[in-house]
């Protein structure tokens, strides 16, 4: 914990410039094809290193060596997305990239070991995004009502906003992960392939799509009573799902040019939205009951709400962001998924007291059947300054969790800060976070916490 407060100290103190939009970014990397620069590639590139300390769950290793702290330093994302119009109707998207990479694991597929091949080395890159969209009604040819279609490897996965988050710009340190409640089983890291269409019709933003399911297969347990079942993902020849988002803009309109949900404008806009969204997919589960398979929907609902204002006088560039969400989730009877961001623990066969439920190393309780409240919310604070050095952007999280196949509801929080060293473009993040301990379904015992500092530049 001491070196990375160390590591801290020695990156605020190398800030030489800020500013809030990044003036030497300008419009990025565009390259205009024509001289009105209507047909035009654009280029972003981004990496989040994560430096962490943190306390592992009851019954973890790492490096085959039992502990209860561990700290790493790792790649959270690696990415580099392009897109281009050669038209005002047709747009490319092309999205690839790695994530969560840490010196035990992350590596490419079968990494294990020592040598040039060993644990955690050499991921693999694969695409996040990849879709081809047409405008089939153009916002400038009517004021009120835009459309576009467009199909592949896609984003527009409805639900919510955060479900569409932009990862560049998140308020807290990262998203809250339930947010993507289909995460690397049914979807390719929060995406699927299928159709979309997106638009606008007043102030009314609407997103809906039908897309094909990745297929799954877990085998269920076999329960000997109704209410001992337990829903996994397998679903045999997938059927297709549907999802949409609705959200209505009261103030300034957001861009819905690309799929990515600003996190925070940092008081350059001023935002107040209401959306609510879906996503069902039939016969997503099963479960068995005395041998007998049943079939679940997986049907989800969620609705939110996203301000973002600037506060007080101009001159002190001051602003408030906060952002609200529900889930209700339903994927079947005691559905549960433990998940651990980047967790480089394992089981230890030798510990002999009372295990965590969700496992070792970081891993929580985090998506299941059953509702989740989620609220975060931030302050950008004064600056007198023309040009500061540096902006300052504390915040706080609040995560409320209530799952069928757990006895008891759970809390949890987050608090950090954001440090603007050029904007978006350029920050540090240190965030503090707790998450429960299950031991059994009905009895918790406490907390464990884990401390993150994130630099972030994108391009």
């Amino acid at each position: 914990m001491k070196k990375i407060f160390f590591i801290t100290a020695i990156l605020l103190m190398s800030v030489k410039s800020f500013s809030q939009g990044s003036a030497d970014y300008g419009s990025g990397m565009k390259f205009n094809l024509n001289e009105d620069g209507s047909k035009y590639m654009r280029f972003i590139v981004w990496n989040q290193i994560w430096f962490r300390s943190g306390e592992m769950n009851p019954g973890t290793m790492i490096g085959n060596e039992a502990t209860t702290t561990g700290t790493d330093i790792g790649n959270r994302r690696l990415r580099f997305l392009a897109y281009s119009q050669l038209s005002k109707r047709y747009m490319i998207v092309t999205h690839f990239g790695i994530n969560n990479q840490t010196f035990t694991n992350g590596g490419a597929a079968g990494t294990t070991g020592t040598g040039g091949y060993g644990a955690g080395k050499k991921p693999g890159l694969f695409f996040h995004d990849a879709w081809n969209e047409y405008a089939l009604v153009l916002p400038e040819k009517d004021k009120k009502f835009s459309l576009s279609l467009g199909g592949g490897l896609h984003y527009y996965m409805g639900l919510s906003r955060s479900t569409m988050a932009s990862t560049l710009n998140f308020l807290t340190i990262d998203a809250p992960i339930f947010n993507w409640p289909l995460i690397e089983n049914s979807d390719q890291f929060a995406r699927q392939m299928g159709l979309f269409a997106k638009g606008k019709f007043g102030k009314l933003e609407y997103r809906l799509s039908y897309n094909k399911p990745y297929a799954t297969n877990l085998v269920p347990a076999n329960a000997i009573t109704a209410d001992e079942a337990v829903a996994v993902d397998n679903s045999g020849n997938t059927k297709w799902s549907k999802a949409g988002y609705f959200e209505y803009q009261f103030l300034d309109q957001e861009s819905n040019l690309l799929p990515y949900k600003v996190g925070s404008y940092l008081g350059t806009k001023k935002v107040f939205n209401i959306g609510a969204g879906f996503y069902t997919a039939p016969d997503g589960t099963r479960s068995s009951v005395n041998n007998t398979i049943s079939k679940h929907n997986i049907n989800l609902f969620a609705a939110d709400v996203f301000l973002d204002l600037p506060l007080g006088n101009k001159t002190n560039k001051m602003a408030v962001t906060a952002y609200s969400v529900f889930y209700d989730y339903d994927f079947g009877p005691n559905y549960l998924r433990n998940v651990g961001i980047m967790n480089i623990g394992t089981a230890d066969p030798g510990f002999t007291g009372s295990r965590a439920l969700a496992g070792a190393g970081n891993a929580q309780p985090s998506i299941g059947s059953g509702n989740i409240w989620y609220t975060q919310a931030g302050v950008l604070l004064p600056s007198a300054a023309e040009k500061p050095k540096v902006r300052v952007q504390p915040f706080g999280a609040f995560t409320y969790k209530s799952f069928d196949a757990l006895d008891k509801s759970s809390t949890q929080f987050d608090l950090g800060t954001n440090f603007f060293l050029d904007g978006q473009h350029a920050k540090i993040t240190a965030q503090y976070s707790t998450r429960p301990i299950y031991t059994t379904p009905s009895t918790t015992s406490g907390s464990k916490g884990e401390f993150i500092l994130q630099l972030q530049i994108y391009l």
